[in-house]
């Protein structure tokens, strides 16, 4: 017996707690511990064996996820009849008993087997009334109804497996009562793990320390009942700590200093139950604990929580602020390392703009054509493309070109300058028609020594034969793999110059390329744009061509930039990608 001593007519005996958890666990019945949303907590060992699972093929998933209905069965209800117990269960806060169910249980080898069950569902109550957990209890009376159904011969058998079922629902109902007893003592834990589990998931949210310190404030003081939450962290420059807590600007403290968090920062774990004579890591606080972050040896900073009263900081409490202190060092190193990359993106991107928009000049004054271009970058970060236009005089007319080179990176952005300024240079010096610019330019591009691939539409704009109207022009265009241009005629609706376009430049260089040509009457605008204009990840290439027929339905007549700057707004809002374009209106005759 354990000791007992008798103390005037009380007697106080000394017991032993119960592991309530390896109760559980070899109780003879299948129990199955459940969330109120049905994700499953825990099953015992009756319950495996029952169903031929493992606690990693059930915990963490739902109820219903991990135990479906036979597909093949259409009449099977089992699902449907347990779902609405639950809901009962939940509702009423009471047990309910179901009547006898049918549901197959899936086999490790794909195959089911027919299944007859006995289901109870018992609410586990928390301090407030409200349902914690749901405990249920299904056991499996297979043979039962096997040997109900053998009609006289096993009547005695089915008097005692249903008397035997009616003890059973008794004994469970015994347990329940005893749980709910038990539960007082344990509501500390319960609420302490779920709330550490509510702080792990919302800290994957973070997307810097700020909003980090944020997070730990609105989910952790809540679950750990404290006043603070704290981060204390290296400054920028190093050196010097930088103490952070939701709604309270950042702090400076010596990381040589005796502050509770700059001590953990350290490496010393500083716990303090009942303040007396000591100051408080803030203003209010009565106790604190300030624990270390620890990454692979090295020490981050530190994590501290405070609370407005005393408290007693026992074994339970320690290892729950080490798990989440654990938590909060991945949260740090991620966020630190999502604000480096966005530095460095930064300063990539700004490069490579600033080296984007130094080739793309603006287009020359012609008489009678009003040009205009226009160029916007992807609102991603770091995600600078080669898209690039220009315009140049030629002979006896214009020379207006628009291409994207591959790629979404500052080498992208190196290489679309290499292809603009030869381009330029063969313009000039070969002359001829924009397909023997381009298949000399093909050629010129393989000797670049490296694997550039460039889409292009090179036009030149110039005199119209005698015979056309006044004002006239011909194009004359010739297309390596680029989305057709628009034209927006004086009357009539727009339409695109689809003619099949010739392979991408850097493909093969002796790849044979072709010309088109058209008149532009007065009034006419010519459209030279890139793909992500016209481009969306959830449509093809038709649907966004379509689009900008249908945008540019009302632009006739409309200056040459207007018609850029209406497009952009009505085709590409959400700055996807690069988007480059240019724009040539023939003018009516003065």
């Amino acid at each position: 017996m354990s000791a007992a001593a008798c103390v005037g007519t009380e007697e106080i005996v000394d017991l032993p707690v119960p592991d309530w958890a390896r109760v559980f666990d070899v109780a003879p019945a299948p129990l199955l511990l459940l969330t109120p949303d049905l994700v499953i907590v825990h099953a015992n060992r009756a319950r495996l064996e029952a169903t031929a699972t493992t606690l990693e093929d059930t915990v963490g998933r739902h109820l219903f996820d991990a135990f479906p209905m036979r597909p093949d069965d259409p009449a099977a209800d089992g699902l449907v009849n347990l779902r609405a117990s639950l809901e009962e269960t939940l509702v009423t806060r009471r047990p309910v008993t179901m009547a006898v169910q049918r549901y197959d249980i899936p086999l490790p080898d794909g195959t089911w087997d027919v299944r007859y069950w006995s289901p109870v569902n018992v609410p586990v109550l928390d301090g407030t009334g409200g349902v914690a957990f749901l405990l249920h209890r299904s056991d499996d009376i297979t043979d039962y109804v096997r040997l109900r159904g053998e009609a006289e011969q096993g009547q005695r058998r089915v008097v005692e497996v249903e008397a035997d079922l009616l003890s059973r629902t008794r004994e469970l109902q015994d347990a329940v009562a005893e749980l709910r007893a038990l539960e007082a003592r344990q509501r500390r834990t319960a609420h302490s793990l779920a709330g550490l589990a509510a702080i792990v998931s919302a800290l994957a949210a973070a997307e810097s320390r700020a909003h980090l310190v944020d997070l730990l404030a609105d989910h952790g003081g809540a679950a750990l009942d404290a006043s603070l939450l704290a981060l204390a962290l290296p400054g920028p420059r190093g050196g010097d700590l930088v103490l952070t807590a939701s709604g309270r600007p950042g702090r400076r403290l010596s990381a040589d200093g005796q502050h509770p968090s700059a001590v953990a920062a350290r490496g010393r774990a500083v716990l303090v139950g009942e303040a007396g004579a000591q100051p408080p890591p803030a203003p209010g606080l009565r106790s604190w604990a300030a624990l270390p972050l620890r990454s692979d040896g090295r020490l981050l900073g530190s994590l501290t929580v405070g609370w407005a009263g005393p408290r007693v900081l026992e074994d339970h409490d320690v290892r729950l602020l080490e798990a989440l202190a654990v938590q909060t060092v991945q949260a740090v190193e991620r966020v630190t390392r999502l604000e480096d990359e966005r530095r460095l993106a930064s300063a990539t991107r700004s490069l490579a703009e600033t080296l984007q928009r130094s080739l793309l000049t603006d287009p020359p004054r012609v008489p009678g054509l009003d040009l205009a271009v226009r160029y916007r970058p992807a609102a991603v970060e770091a995600q600078v493309g080669g898209d690039w236009y220009d315009a140049f005089p030629s002979g006896e007319g214009t020379t207006v070109v628009i291409g994207d080179v591959t790629g979404h990176d500052r080498l992208a952005a190196a290489a679309m300058g290499q292809v603009r300024n030869v381009l330029r240079g063969i313009a000039s010096a070969v002359g001829g028609p924009p397909s023997r610019v381009l298949a000399f330019l093909d050629r010129a591009m393989a000797g670049f020594g490296t694997a550039t691939l460039a889409t292009a539409v090179l036009a030149c704009v110039g005199p119209a034969p005698a015979d056309a109207p006044a004002g006239a022009r011909t194009l004359t265009w010739s297309s390596a793999g680029h989305p057709p241009p628009l034209l927006i005629p004086p009357a009539g609706p727009p339409r695109l110059l689809d003619r099949r376009p010739d392979l991408l430049l850097g493909v093969r260089p002796d790849t044979h390329r072709r010309d088109a040509a058209e008149t532009l009457l007065p009034g006419t605008t010519l459209l030279l744009y890139t793909d992500g204009l016209v481009e969306r990840r959830d449509a093809d290439l038709d649907a966004g061509l379509a689009r900008l027929l249908a945008a540019a339905a009302d632009l006739t007549g409309r200056p040459a930039g207007e018609v850029g700057d209406t497009l952009l707004e009505r085709l590409a809002p959400e700055r996807a990608d690069d988007v480059a374009l240019l724009a040539v209106r023939v003018l009516p005759p003065a």
